[in-house]
């Protein structure tokens, strides 16, 4: 059996969960892999394929998306070339992580596909929304397929699971050394520790922005590292993070407080920050002078959200692929 996995590359998360994914995916035949984005630190061990520009959007530093840097980064002249540039007919199962460039080519080629996916929970009304937009469209259109198997904060429908928590996350040993760890990509390092220095316990802040580590007062900034951010998550007393989805779902699972800040103008983050609130998570909108006291708040509560996320994603990639892989020719 041939299998095509394509994987968003905006973002760190979509990598973190197809991480998981990919060795579960190897063992039913040969794999090839698709990334397009080019906003992700975060990288896959295995080979990839196929590698391309896609349709990204660009983080900001002021919270939100930067949008001139997100048109100057479109080429949609190089998207319908790379639409037609994957021998798509060669495949028995094409798997979609919110991924446009396969998801498109496989509708103007008429081929199925399936989105195995945090953003196809928005398939179901069911899921958390805080109103409609016309953000909607851009989920709905932006990397369509055929079938829908979708992963949230809570099982708001039938074909959504909770989420994939990776191997490497569920096998640490959780401890509390006292320190917040922080991710928020939409801001800059500088901003963040104006603030965070005013709320007096240790900080260990990931930067997109800095490629050398140093320390300011009680804050410490560090360059993105997967490993070096596992580890500091699991040993953190919260997260503080954007309104993202997989790394406010491992920090839950790991039994961390959390608190988000969803991206100006981001409409699936708001969704995710509403859908994480109603679990009990703290969610703030902004950091500005305001912000201090709800981060000091939350810095002395020790409120934790229980969650159930069990493991079963092997499970789960094992009913996909006997539900909607080519059937295979029997051999005599």
């Amino acid at each position: 059996m041939k299998i095509l996995y394509a994987i968003q590359g905006t973002g760190n998360g979509h990598i973190s969960r197809a991480r998981e994914i990919v060795p579960l995916l190897q063992k039913y035949g040969e794999l090839d892999l698709v990334i397009s984005g080019t906003e992700a630190e975060m990288k896959l061990p295995q080979p990839v394929k196929y590698t391309f520009h896609g349709f990204s959007f660009v983080f900001g530093s002021k919270g939100g998306v930067d949008k001139w840097a997100t048109y100057k980064l479109m080429n949609l002249k190089q998207l319908w070339k790379d639409m037609h540039a994957i021998p798509l007919k060669e495949y028995d199962l094409i798997i979609n992580d919110f991924e446009p460039v396969t998801a498109w080519a496989c509708k103007l080629q008429k081929i199925e596909s399936v989105s195995l996916s945090h953003q196809c929970s928005f398939v179901s009304k069911k899921t958390p929304r805080p109103r409609w937009s016309v953000a909607e469209l851009l989920l709905k259109y932006y990397a369509p397929t055929n079938h829908c198997i979708g992963f949230h904060f809570d099982r708001y429908d039938t074909f959504i699971n909770t989420p994939v928590i990776r191997s490497e996350i569920r096998n640490l040993e959780p401890r509390n050394l006292g320190h917040y760890t922080v991710y928020l990509p939409a801001y800059d390092d500088k901003t963040l520790v104006k603030y965070l220095s005013k709320v007096d316990v240790p900080w260990q802040i990931f930067s997109k922005r800095q490629k050398i580590a140093y320390t300011e007062g009680n804050v410490q900034v560090n360059p993105v590292n997967n490993e070096a951010f596992n580890l500091s998550v699991a040993n953190c007393e919260g997260l503080l993070t954007g309104g993202g989805f997989e790394g406010p779902a491992e920090a839950l699972f790991l039994q961390k407080k959390l608190m988000m800040i969803p991206m100006a103008d981001q409409y699936e983050q708001e969704c995710n920050a509403l859908a994480a609130s109603k679990l009990g998570v703290p969610v703030v909108n902004e950091i500005n002078d305001q912000f201090v006291p709800k981060l000091k708040a939350w810095v002395e509560n020790d409120h934790r959200v229980i969650v159930n996320f069990p493991d079963e994603t092997a499970a789960i990639i094992d009913d996909m692929v006997k539900k909607y892989a080519k059937p295979q020719p029997v051999i005599f």
